[in-house]
This record gives structure tokens, C-alpha cells and sequence, in this order.
């Protein structure tokens, strides 16, 4: 297979492919694999090696496998299963008749760990998991051999075979890997292959009572898969050595593990485990709340498969951990949305505005273009009254010199309308909040523009309010209020850092009368306030709910501008 032509950086792992084609290494075929465990859903580390792992395959002209490595059925669940099946398609990719579990190769890899045990490479401990701990030693001392790594192999056999039976509890015994209790490398101590667990499996049942440890699964079932590169993060790299091992003492075909750096992403924890934690103390709503860094969770908040993939490929591929800015992804969605995302027209916090001469009962439908980055997007038609909704903020009775927007005796411009001065307020007489702003318009400038010169620095959006419909508008912000949410105090853990304003909800806000037929998941750009996304759980025709996806604001390229000038804001 010839290297292909490409317009994507080059980096480590495709150079370290280009050479195993030009070898014929592997008689010109690519083979990778995407290994997730089902105990949580994946999150956007996973996407990094989702699109790695489906993106050079598909490259090279390969194949990828979705393999689950479901060796431990207390944590497993079916619904991680259809969760990760789900976000793969999601993101854009297929296995095909690629799908495998490593509960398909018990049978082999129970025959791999007899194959050991008569060559005299493994043997069955009865210490308990504090002794086996404490015999395994530190980083500084090494460890000390079990009493038990002497047992004959035909008494490690009967152990074994009594294990699989089911003639023992769990924690009486284990299979271990008989290598060097004084390696440097901790996994190399004589790690453990296989535990008691009499617990049915999700797709095994009851047929199994003993269950391979992860580090004795993983490699072998590449090998038996014929994976060519088993491309992983940089945690793994210090497992290689072991996964090696096995490869070598059992004589079975050999892949090549390339190890990359993980995806740290600031104000976000990629922990399954802490996630989960989330999760189970109601911190957030669950797996996909859109606070979370899950890809469902990014898919409910309104996230694009391709903007994901986008982000994926501009951060590379490096072989040292680093943390990227939060920043940096929001800006791929916003380049992505800016492009196809409708314009509309809502109010998160409305303010009754009543137009004094404009005739009462007369409704107008004024022409609002669609998307003015998409030239093919058209126009859509909005209803315009003598009473309207605007923000809340967008007036102010006593406005700072650089207030731009409507206050007593000032004009501006209604978006798509008319121009609207400003002739009084009407107040709730016991507190004095302002109810209704009362305005004039000029009936010459339709469609927001005067044909006098006149200039107004104002531009305010609205809805009708006879035509609006009511809507629940759900501001998210990170979830962690520091960059690093693991930087706590001595005594405190993550969640010390959980953010108390990353939801705010809105109701009643009002919004074009169009989005009545939104579609769950449809994205649009509010005018001046972000990008919005009906949220494809709680919202229904009888209930409107939409998420902020993102602001408006776009840090990460002010960031780049001002590197450029030489200087950061």
C-alpha cells in the first residue's frame, strides 16, 4: 500500500506508518482499533482518539475496529455500550462488520493462560489483594516474591481449573504472571491475569466465574484481531513493556503499539471516574448534561461532529501531555455554526416596548435573511406589531456616555424594522421597575434604514409579542470555576472547584414564532446573544427549551490576534 497524498499535517505516528508501508511490515495493510471499556460514556479525550484511530485508517485505505474491552462486568452496562455506539456514529465514523468484544476471545485467552501456566510463566497466588499489594513493593524497593510463586504447574493447572469452576470464593486466589518482582517497571511484578468475580456477564451470562485482568486482554486482543498499530495515550506507555510479554512468551503475532499524549482540556476533568462521580451525586443531570465534557453531552449542548473533528485535528498529535484552552474548541464550533446556523430573533429577558403611532391591530411581515455567510440560506418572514419584546438591558433611563442602545429621547434601529425613538416609560407605581418603554417609529425607514443619511448607533433585536412564543433558555457556563480543576486545597478534591453559576435558566423568554417547528437538536444563532440548540431531551411542541451552545464572543481568536500584534490581551 503506497503512502497516501494528504493535506493534513504530518506528525510521529504517520511518519512511523509511512515506514511500515515501505517495509511491508505488515504486508501493506493498516489496521487500528478504538478499545473503549463500557463503565461510562466517552468524553471528548475519547473524541481525539475516535477520529485518530477512524481517520488514519480510513487514510490509508485500512479498516478500523470498535472493540469493547469488557473484562470486568461489576462496572459494565449495556447502556455504555449503545452510548458509545452512538458517539462514534456521531462523530462520523463506521466500523462496518468491525465490531468485536473481548468477551469474544474468553475461551482463547483462558487457553493462553494455560499455555503459560504449563510453560511455567504463571502460577496461582492465594495471597489476599493487601498482601499481594504489600508484597509488590514501591517505586524505590522492590518487591517480594509470593510464598505461592513455587507451586509445580500441575498444581497451579488443578488451582486453575477449580478457579474456573467455581470452587472458590472471591479473593481467595488469583492467576498471576511469573516475570521479576524487582523490575523498575511496577507492572511488570508479577501482575495479576485473571480474579475470581461471580458476576454474570452482559453478553456471557453465568458462563464465566473468573474473568481476564485488563493488561493481559488488551494486547492479546490485538494480536488476535491482527490489529497492525494499537495507538493509545501516553498513560499506556509503561504498560507496553507487559503487553510485550505476553506477545513474546506465548508466540503470537506481534502489533506495534505507538503511544501518543492524552487530551487535557482546561476546566474540564476526563476521568471516568470523577465523572461518574458527577453523575451520581446529582452535580449534574446525568451522562449528557451539557455541562459535561461527555460527547453527548456536547451533543445535546448543540456541538457539530465537525467541529469536533476540526478541533481534533488542529491540536496534532504529540508525544508529551499538555493542556489545551477550552477557548480553542469553542472557536472550531463557532467557525462551524457561523457558517450554517439560521438567524433568528429571541429575548431572554423581555421588556414590553409599545409603539405609540404605529396603527393598532396592524400586523406587517417583514423580510430577515437567514444567514448572511450563506449566500444560498434566503430569507424568512417575521411578524411586526405595535407591541414588541426587547432585552431588558438593551434600556436604560439614565445610560452612561458610551450607551449605544435606546434611552429617553434616543433612536435606534429595530433589526429588519423601523427606526424607534424612545418617549417615556411607564413604571409600577409602588416599586418603580419600569414596565413599558413607549416609542415612535418612522414609517420611511422599513427595513431598518433611512434614505435621508441619518445614522443611528444603535441596533436592537425584538419579537412581536401578540406573535411570540414562549420559551425556557438555558445559559451554560464551565463547570469548574479554576483551569485546572484538580489544583485544590490539601484536604479538598475536585468538586471543591464545581462552578454554582454553570446554569442559568430563563423563563419566560420569547422567540420568533418560526421556531415553532424547530426540530430537537436544530441549531441557530440568536441575533447578539450566542448560539442556541433545541434541546433534544426536555424540549416538545407543547415546551420550547433551548441551550446555549456558545457565545458570541470569541476568546480564542482575540488571543490569536493580539500573539500576532506581539502582545496578550
Amino acid at each position: 500500500m503506497a503512502s497516501p497524498k494528504r493535506e493534513n499535517p504530518s506528525h510521529f505516528i504517520r511518519h512511523r506508518i509511512d515506514e511500515d508501508l515501505k517495509t511491508h511490515k505488515y504486508e501493506g495493510r493498516v489496521v487500528t482499533r478504538f478499545p473503549p471499556e463500557p463503565n461510562g460514556y466517552l468524553h471528548i479525550g475519547h473524541a481525539k482518539s475516535i477520529c485518530l484511530n477512524f481517520g488514519l485508517a480510513a487514510e490509508y485505505g485500512g479498516t478500523c475496529h470498535l472493540r469493547f474491552d469488557d473484562t470486568n462486568p461489576i462496572k459494565e452496562e449495556l447502556e455504555y455500550i449503545e452510548s458509545i455506539k452512538a458517539d462514534v456514529r456521531w462523530l462520523g465514523f463506521d466500523w462496518g462488520k468491525h465490531l468485536y468484544f473481548a468477551s469474544d476471545y474468553f475461551d482463547q485467552l483462558y487457553a493462553y493462560a494455560v499455555q503459560l501456566i504449563k510453560a511455567g510463566m504463571a502460577y496461582v497466588d492465594s495471597l489476599s489483594t493487601a498482601e499481594i499489594r504489600r508484597y509488590r513493593g514501591t517505586l524505590t524497593s522492590p518487591g517480594i516474591n509470593s510464598p505461592y510463586r513455587d507451586r509445580s504447574v500441575e498444581e497451579n493447572l488443578a488451582l486453575f481449573e477449580r478457579m474456573r469452576a467455581g470452587e472458590f470464593d472471591e479473593g481467595t486466589h488469583v492467576l498471576r504472571a511469573k516475570i521479576d518482582m524487582a523490575s523498575p517497571n511496577l507492572n511488570m511484578r508479577d501482575p495479576v491475569m485473571y480474579r475470581i468475580m461471580k458476576m454474570p456477564h452482559h453478553r456471557t451470562g453465568h458462563t464465566w466465574c473468573i474473568y481476564p485482568m485488563y493488561d493481559f486482554a488488551h494486547g492479546l486482543s490485538d494480536s488476535i484481531e491482527r490489529i497492525t498499530h494499537s495507538i493509545c495515550t501516553l498513560e499506556f506507555e509503561d504498560h507496553r513493556p507487559l503487553y510485550d510479554w505476553f506477545l513474546d512468551a506465548l508466540h503470537v503475532y506481534h502489533p506495534t503499539q505507538i503511544e501518543f499524549a492524552r487530551l487535557n482540556l482546561t476546566y474540564t476533568v476526563m476521568s471516568k471516574r470523577k465523572l461518574l462521580k458527577l453523575v451520581e451525586q446529582g452535580h449534574v443531570s446525568g451522562w449528557d448534561d451539557p455541562r459535561m465534557p461527555t460527547i453527548s453531552g456536547f451533543r445535546r449542548r448543540g456541538y457539530t461532529p465537525e467541529a469536533i473533528r476540526n478541533f481534533c485535528e488542529r491540536i496534532g498529535v504529540a508525544k508529551r501531555d499538555s493542556m489545551v484552552d477550552v477557548a480553542l474548541l469553542e472557536h472550531c464550533l463557532r467557525e462551524d455554526l457561523n457558517k450554517r446556523a439560521p438567524r433568528v430573533m429571541a429575548v431572554l429577558k423581555p421588556l414590553r416596548l409599545v409603539i405609540e403611532n404605529y396603527p393598532e391591530g396592524r400586523v406587517e411581515m417583514l423580510d430577515a435573511e437567514n444567514n448572511p455567510e450563506d449566500p444560498t440560506a434566503g430569507t424568512r418572514k417575521v411578524p411586526f406589531s405595535r407591541v414588541l419584546y426587547i432585552e431588558q438591558d438593551d434600556f436604560m433611563e439614565d445610560p452612561p456616555k458610551k450607551f449605544f442602545r435606546l434611552a429617553p429621547g434616543r433612536e435606534v434601529r429595530l433589526k429588519h424594522a423601523y427606526y424607534v425613538t424612545c418617549t417615556g416609560v411607564k413604571k409600577d407605581e409602588e416599586t418603580g421597575r419600569i414596565l413599558e418603554v413607549r416609542c415612535t417609529y418612522d414609517p420611511d425607514t422599513r427595513g431598518g434604514w433611512s434614505d435621508d443619511g441619518r445614522k443611528v448607533r444603535g441596533t436592537l433585536h425584538w419579537v412581536s409579542a401578540a406573535h411570540a412564543l414562549k420559551a425556557e433558555i438555558r445559559l451554560y457556563d464551565h463547570l469548574f470555576i479554576k483551569e485546572n480543576p484538580e489544583e485544590t486545597e490539601t484536604d479538598q478534591d475536585f468538586r471543591a472547584n464545581l462552578n454554582p453559576r454553570s446554569l442559568e435558566v430563563l423563563f419566560p423568554c420569547r422567540v420568533e414564532p418560526g421556531l415553532a417547528e424547530a426540530a430537537p437538536g436544530s441549531r441557530y444563532q440568536f441575533l447578539r446573544q450566542g448560539y442556541f440548540c433545541v434541546d433534544p431531551v426536555d424540549s416538545s411542541k407543547d415546551r420550547l427549551v433551548f441551550n446555549r451552545t456558545a457565545t458570541l464572543r470569541d476568546t480564542w481568536a482575540k488571543i490569536q490576534q493580539a500573539g500576532r500584534q506581539g502582545f496578550r490581551p
